[in-house]
């Protein structure tokens, strides 16, 4: 097999703020694998939460290309990647999602069967996706609102975590008035100590809130556990939910799990995680970092396995280099097309 890499630049259509950053713009690093012509595709994108710049993204991801060549065929190079063989100790996730994510295309395509299939089911998964509103104005927030609702969102997550927390009651409360028959989701992405998450939670409950994603600093998944036992909503772990291990401790403790593919690794860690969860009381919800519909089209495969879906990533691009996703009606849609179903839009450029 032969590997190669692009860097892009994903612009955002306008900066998300959130509790701890504002964002404007991600870099992805895209890993081609090639076998008798035939190629898959996968992507990783640059995140300051995690650690991961474009170099790294590029120094790991040409290692793993470098690796991939000593295999004769994709499924024989899946399989070892499942295995722990192919990716090495202390290989970031995200690196690890991207490389599976480019072997399942590949191996999907060869076989004429979408990634869906390739896991077991038989019709092309389909799901209301939420979408996200950052930290604004009442204002802005409103007409966002009232955007999505007429679009066909179903689903609006509201950023929370401002140093007033008054302002993320308002805003709250203006995104109910402006889409009333919208679910709402918050995160205020651990923005906030127990004693206010426990202030609060009974007021986004009277709004509507329908859950919320990790309100206290992660880092003491206990203290998270016992604040979903008295919650009035339910509780996602999102930050504190890593991995397997962290999953594990959290099982039974709290209402869902956020589950990333490059925050845990990919398609196949996700099933793992989805199938220790099973019967736990705990509930999957997918989620995503801001990428492209290449870098999303895998989760998007394994959406109807969640209760919450948030696979908006790509829509809060300026523009989206790749398709075959949809997601601008509210609903992201796997297809029956061989591998992962995406398309590049723009080739052999850089997106600005």
């Amino acid at each position: 097999m032969k590997a190669s890499l692009r860097t892009v630049r994903l612009a955002l259509a306008e900066p998300l703020r959130i509790s701890r950053s504002t964002m404007t713009a991600r870099d992805a690093v895209w890993l081609t694998v090639e076998r008798d012509g035939v190629s898959g595709h996968g992507e990783a994108v640059s995140s300051v939460f995690y650690r991961l710049d474009a170099p790294t993204l590029e120094r790991l991801l040409t290692a793993a290309g470098t690796a991939l060549t000593a295999f004769r065929d994709p499924e024989s190079a899946l399989e070892a990647l499942r295995a722990g063989e192919l990716a090495g100790e202390g290989t970031p996730p995200a690196v690890t999602a991207a490389v599976e994510a480019a072997l399942l295309d590949l191996v999907g395509k060869r076989a004429g069967r979408p990634v869906h299939r390739l896991l077991g089911a038989p019709t092309p998964p389909a799901a209301a996706t939420a979408r996200t509103i950052g930290i604004t104005s009442l204002a802005h927030a409103a007409t966002q609102a009232r955007s999505l609702a007429a679009a066909g969102f179903e689903v609006i997550k509201v950023k929370a975590g401002t140093p007033d927390p008054e302002d993320d009651v308002e805003r709250v409360r203006v995104i109910r008035d402006a889409a009333p028959r919208a679910r709402l989701l918050l995160d205020p992405n651990g923005a906030w100590t127990v004693a206010r998450a426990e202030a609060l939670l009974p007021r986004f409950a009277d709004l509507g809130v329908e859950a919320v994603e990790q309100p206290i600093a992660p880092g003491e998944p206990e203290a998270l556990g016992a604040l979903a036992e008295r919650s009035p909503l339910p509780v996602i772990a999102d930050e504190d939910a890593v991995d397997l291990a962290d999953v594990r401790r959290l099982a039974g403790r709290v209402h869902g799990v956020n589950v990333k593919l490059a925050k845990c690794g990919g398609v196949h860690a996700a099933l793992r995680i989805a199938e220790l969860i099973d019967g736990s009381g705990t509930e999957l919800m997918l989620g995503c970092l801001t990428a492209s519909s290449l870098g999303l089209a895998p989760a998007v495969h394994l959406a109807d396995r969640a209760r919450w879906v948030d696979l908006d990533g790509h829509l809060l691009l300026a523009h989206d280099p790749w398709t075959g996703i949809g997601g601008k009606d509210g609903v992201v849609r796997a297809s029956d097309r061989p591998g992962l179903g995406v398309q590049e839009v723009v080739a052999h450029e850089d997106v600005a």
